[in-house]
């Protein structure tokens, strides 16, 4: 019997093995400076972004007021100015910052500022009143809400008699959702030149005070008719005190300022008419009386 040979290959020691795995890894290229440089600044500046997001934050939270619980849905916000020396406490405006009203557009015309409700109007919610000549029906915080709304009597006949001596401006403390429907109603012809609301009034101690300063007209050249004296706390001397007004169809008030407002074409000084104006007022009551 003739064996068959076979030759094998002879194995690879382990030595030779390692050798080959290790000549058979690429070597890794060596770092680039240029790499390592632009690593670096990448870091740097992501590190002072975060820093800057940080220190803006707290600015945020610094700078915006808190809420206070008895007035839910408004901001009382800090002080501007120091206290005076009367004491009151001035607050800035809610969110006008400059002049309220654009420039005059004739400066032959006075300018005369008309509050709104129990002034022109008396409004009452639900149910409806006795007595009531319009309806409005704003939205006021998603819900909304019906104003059953009557008119001061000889209110026609006033703005009428304003809109051709006067610059006539609503200046109002009540929310501009109620009012602007409101002085849609009672302003079909487009009497009233401006408008101003709520966020035009400035807080003082939880008051709504409406600055006439911040208007950008001359005090000289202005009048402000309102029945809440806390309205004009700033500017007393310009203001004419009118009798709130409910319903009583007999009232004669506006038809009083027709009469007091004609003859102030050639008076240089509003505050001046004014006094005059209260002085005459207080000497019918004292008669009454």
């Amino acid at each position: 019997m003739v064996s068959k040979v076979i030759k094998r290959t002879p194995t690879k020691s382990i030595k030779n093995r390692r050798n080959v795995r290790r000549s058979s890894r690429k070597k890794s290229p060596a770092k680039n400076p240029a790499s390592v440089v632009v690593a670096s600044i990448n870091k740097s500046l992501y590190t002072c972004h975060r820093r800057l997001i940080k220190l803006f934050s707290k600015f945020a939270r610094l700078s915006t007021p808190k809420r206070s619980p008895s007035k839910k849905g408004y901001q009382l916000l800090g002080k501007v100015f120091d206290e005076p020396e009367n004491g009151i406490s001035l607050r800035r405006s809610l969110f006008n910052d400059g002049n309220a009203l654009p420039p005059l557009v004739t400066s032959e015309k006075k300018t005369i500022f008309l509050d709104l409700d129990e002034t022109l109007v008396h409004s009452n919610p639900n149910p409806p009143p006795e007595k009531y000549d319009f309806v409005v029906r704003p939205v006021i915080d998603g819900h909304r809400v019906e104003f059953y709304v009557l008119k001061r009597p000889f209110l026609d006949e006033f703005l009428e008699f304003l809109s051709e001596k006067f610059e006539v401006v609503v200046f109002t403390a009540g929310l501009k959702e109620y009012a602007s429907l409101v002085l849609d109603r009672i302003d079909r012809k487009g009497l009233i030149s401006h408008r101003l609301y709520r966020d035009s009034c400035k807080e003082v101690d939880g008051k709504f005070v409406k600055d006439l300063a911040d208007t950008g007209r001359d005090m000289k050249r202005v009048v402000i008719v309102d029945d809440n004296p806390n309205s004009y706390l700033f500017q007393p001397e310009n203001a004419i005190p009118i009798r709130p007004f409910t319903d009583d169809l007999a009232d004669g008030e506006l038809k009083k300022l027709i009469e007091f407002l004609g003859g102030c074409n050639e008076v240089e000084d509003m505050r001046d008419a004014v006094k005059v104006y209260l002085a005459e007022e207080e000497e019918c009551i004292s008669v009454e009386i």
